[in-house]
Formats: C-alpha cells, structure tokens, sequence
C-alpha cells in the first residue's frame, strides 16, 4: 500500500501547483484594456512581477521612451519627442512619470471620450495627434500670384536664397513679423535683433527655412528625397498655400531623425513657440518641429 500512498501524494501536489498557475495567471489578466496587452515589454514586465497592472506612474514613464507605434507609416519609439505640445495640450508642466501629470492626462481622456486611467498608451496617444492634425490647415488651395508677396532675404536662413524662393501669402508674413516681435522681446530666448527691431542677420533662430512651394517645386524635393514619405514631403503639402512656414528651431533644420528632432523639441525657442504661436494664429504639424501653418486667430 506504501507505493499508492505515495503515487495519490504526487498526484495531490501537482494539481495544486497547476491550479495555482491558473489562479495567479487569471489575477495578473484581469482588468486589462486591450491598450494594457498591446504595452511594452518593460511594461509587461512590471505587470508580471506584481501580479496587477502597473501604476500609472510607471507606465507613463516607461512608455514615454518605449511606446511602440508609427506615424505616416514611420515606426516610432516613445513619445518623448512630443513632451512640450503634450504639456501644452494638458496644461501641465510635470514631469511624466509623476502624480500630477497622470492626473492632468486622465482629465484630458475623460473630456476626449476615453478611459480616464492616466495612461499615455497608443490610444491616448493616437487621440492626441488626431488633436493635432484636426487643428492644422483645411484648405490647401494652392495660393494665387496676388495673395502673394517677396519677403526680403534677411528673413531667410539662407542669405543666398534665390528670389522666387522667398514668397508667403500677405496675412502669413504679417503674423510672422508679429510673433517675430513678441519673441524677440522675450530677454530669455536671447535673440540677437537689428537696429530696427528686427532678427539680426547673424541670429538664426526663427528665421524662415521654406515658405511658399509650386507644386513642380515639391516634386523635385520628392524625387530628391524619396524616402520622405508623404509625413516629411507631402503630396498635397500645405507649402502650396504660402501658409506654411519652415522655421529655424535648432539642430539640423530640417532633418527628421530623432536624435535631431529631440535637439530641437528640448530647445527654447521651440517650446515658446509652443506655448505662444497660436497667439499669432500658427499651429504645428506635430512630426516637424520647425513646421507652423498659419490657420488665423480663433
């Protein structure tokens, strides 16, 4: 009898230890968003050694560098590079990985008709560039000769741009030299201006990159630049409209890479562009951090 006995303890033991596995794997599921499954490794790591989902402290931080998602067909890692229109968009200045800012976000998403969990996972995220795009230009009519004007070179980041090269629509421009004046006023942004209140011609900071584009124009810098795409070289950019201003923010003026962008978002004449050039009616484009459209005063 001595080898039954020993064969039903056996026996005993394992299922318990399988019925455990179920319980503990059942707990660590439950409550998760379909948001919560499609989270990182890191995040998946920190749910698993626990047993429940990661406070939302915790995962915003994680997710800030780590967040898997694409833009325009472009793979993207975190939403690091988007910190100062998220800040702007919530009304907080906290650090990601606080109390506050998963409290500013939570609010946020309930006014946005999301979950209210605090978390900036892809959803969340997705909702916000939605926000974004939604409130860049409509019409992308392609601007008429008359609507048009020549801006001197001294606004252009290159002294030696050619003359055609150098047209915004008249309300654009006139905004422009607007914000121009507010910024140059702000003593921390440190701009070096002229004699006559204007950027000096060695400051490059702010100065115009690209105005006005024919639509032959943005074909050439298509086929130039083929791997653009349509998030970097629009197809129906909003350049047509004269509208569009490419401004010198730092780094690399217009280069895409992360490792640039993250130079220029972390700079101080981006952030206060962030938080004042809708005051002179510019909006961002989210992906280019030197990209404002002009859509006019609410």
């Amino acid at each position: 009898m001595k080898p039954f006995r020993v064969h039903i303890t056996v026996f005993g033991v394992g299922v318990a230890v399988l019925l455990t596995a179920v319980f503990l794997d059942a707990r660590t599921s439950r409550g998760q968003s379909k948001s919560a499954a499609r989270q990182t490794p890191g995040v998946k790591r920190v749910i698993k050694s626990t047993g429940e989902p990661a406070a939302p402290t915790v995962r915003n931080a994680l997710l800030k560098t780590e967040l898997s998602w694409t833009f325009g067909s472009k793979p993207q890692r975190g939403w690091y590079l988007y910190k100062p229109l998220i800040d702007r968009l919530l009304n907080t200045k906290h650090d990601a990985g606080s109390e506050d800012f998963a409290k500013a976000l939570a609010r946020w998403q309930d006014k946005a008709g999301l979950l209210p969990n605090g978390v900036l996972d892809d959803d969340t995220l997705y909702a916000m560039i939605k926000f974004w795009q939604d409130n860049r230009l409509k019409d992308r009519s392609p601007a008429a000769p008359e609507q048009l004007l020549t801006a001197p070179v001294s606004d252009f980041y290159d002294p030696t741009r050619a003359e055609e090269l150098r047209q915004v629509e008249r309300e654009t421009y006139a905004a422009y030299k607007r914000m121009i004046s507010a910024a140059l006023s702000t003593k921390s942004l440190g701009l070096a201006h002229g004699a006559k209140g204007e950027l000096a011609p060695q400051e490059k900071y702010l100065k115009i990159i690209s105005s006005f584009r024919s639509k032959q124009y943005q074909e050439k810098l298509r086929r130039e630049s083929p791997g653009a795409g349509s998030a970097g070289l629009a197809v129906n950019s909003p350049h047509f409209t004269g509208r569009a201003l490419d401004l010198y923010v730092g780094g690399d003026p217009v280069e895409t890479r992360d490792s640039n962008r993250s130079i220029q978002v972390e700079g101080r004449v981006y952030q206060w562009l962030v938080k004042n050039a809708d005051r002179f009616g510019f909006r961002p484009y989210c992906y280019e951090p030197w990209h404002w459209e002009y859509v006019g005063k609410k």
